[in-house]
């Protein structure tokens, strides 16, 4: 079965190309941002949930809630830890 690609499908590509990047940039820099890891796994979060609620794919979306839910607290944390003059790396 071949599934034509529409827009929903090119945004949750966008969103898996955040959370690859996330990770990579994870992986490759020696003191990351907070701010940037989370945020960008966060946003690939968001693009990837608006695919699947056209494109339904129930443990995928509960997959997503949970990775935005972490990234959330990710940068709570590293607000917290930067309104307290703390070092956020």
């Amino acid at each position: 079965m071949q599934t034509p690609l529409d827009i929903y499908s090119v945004i949750g590509f966008v969103g898996t190309a955040c959370i690859i990047g996330a990770y990579f940039y994870l992986t490759a820099v020696k003191a990351p941002n907070p701010f940037i890891l989370h945020g960008t796994n966060l946003a690939g979060a968001a693009l990837l949930t608006v695919s699947l609620l056209v494109h339904t794919n129930v443990p995928s979306l509960v997959l997503e809630g949970f990775w935005a839910a972490i990234a959330l607290w990710g940068l709570v944390k590293a607000l917290r830890s930067r309104g307290a003059g703390e070092d956020t790396a």
